[in-house]
């Protein structure tokens, strides 16, 4: 399915087809195309109590990769689900920020691998690589883990994803721009110098924290989402009250709506589109959400 700017045009060209199809199928008996089942879902139909859980429906182990057993990154840890009778998985790879180590944003591997996902926490080159670096090591970590790592034949090479925090958000933007393939974004209180994405075509949740003093919204993740295109398949998330260090512990918020994004744009899964679309309005943990719905 494309994810590119064009996508959600092309989409609803494609609703009005398949709803014309399903009702012919309706009044002669015979399934449509849009009763075909979703190869890529992964556990049972979502609520909003299973994907703010700490934990998923699936069973989750984790290996270590060490830095001197990989090039183009320092190492990580995958964690995967362990059934091997549920087909491959989308793939997932974060990075940490600026002076950080994978330890910092870990608690993100077990819940989304939990949720039908194989997840790898990296650490970087160096904690000071700025986020073109973190950029490429990301991508370098997708390639391992899906063409050298013990658990590539767990993955699915064409459905893949990266997520980042502060620089590691940055470098989140610059994968998505390198690699127009990847089909899902989240960099989560990113910071990078280059403010304008038009070159993105990868669907980005963009997650910002109303209090952050080091990369603030107004100058981050508010021009980030704003210079996406307009035609992209895009949200921007500002988490009520948090710091600039929100996703470096557990936090439900930040879970539930990437668990959803990852679902629905690597999974291609539409049955968690009801927790995306129409945009959730503003809470005691959302300051403000925009997004260009429907997906």
């Amino acid at each position: 399915m494309s994810t590119g700017p064009r996508s959600r045009i092309l989409r609803l060209a494609l609703a009005a087809v398949l709803v014309a199809a399903g009702t012919a199928g309706a009044v002669t008996g015979i399934a449509g195309p849009a009763a075909a089942a979703n190869p890529f879902e992964r556990g049972p139909a979502p609520t909003n109590a299973s994907i703010e859980a700490s934990r998923g429906s699936f069973a989750v182990s984790q290996t270590t990769v060490s830095r001197a057993s990989v090039t183009g990154f320092g190492g990580g840890t995958i964690y995967y689900p362990t059934t091997t009778t549920a087909g491959t998985f989308g793939g997932v790879v974060i990075a940490p920020g600026f002076t950080a180590r994978q330890s910092s944003i870990a608690w993100l591997g077990p819940r989304l691998a939990s949720q039908g996902f194989v997840v790898m926490t990296i650490d970087t080159i160096t904690t000071s690589d700025q986020p073109a670096s973190r950029g490429d090591q990301l991508l370098a970590a997708l390639d391992y883990l899906t063409q050298r790592s013990s658990a590539r034949t767990r993955v699915d090479a064409g459905r893949l994803a990266v997520m980042g925090h502060s620089m590691g958000g940055g470098g989140t933007l610059e994968a998505a721009k390198d690699r127009p393939s990847l089909k899902a974004a989240i960099p989560l209180t990113a910071w990078n110098l280059d403010k304008t994405w038009p070159e993105i075509q990868t669907p980005t949740l963009v997650v910002g924290a109303q209090n952050d003093t080091i990369a603030s919204v107004r100058s981050h993740s508010q021009p980030f989402y704003s210079s996406l295109p307009s035609t992209l398949d895009k949200a921007y998330l500002e988490l009520r009250g948090a710091s600039h260090f929100a996703p470096n512990t557990s936090n439900t918020t930040i879970a539930k709506y990437s668990i959803s994004w990852l679902k629905r744009f690597v999974d291609e899964d539409a049955r968690y589109t009801q927790f995306l679309c129409p945009a959730p309005g503003t809470s005691t943990t959302i300051s403000q959400y925009l997004a260009t719905c429907p997906y």
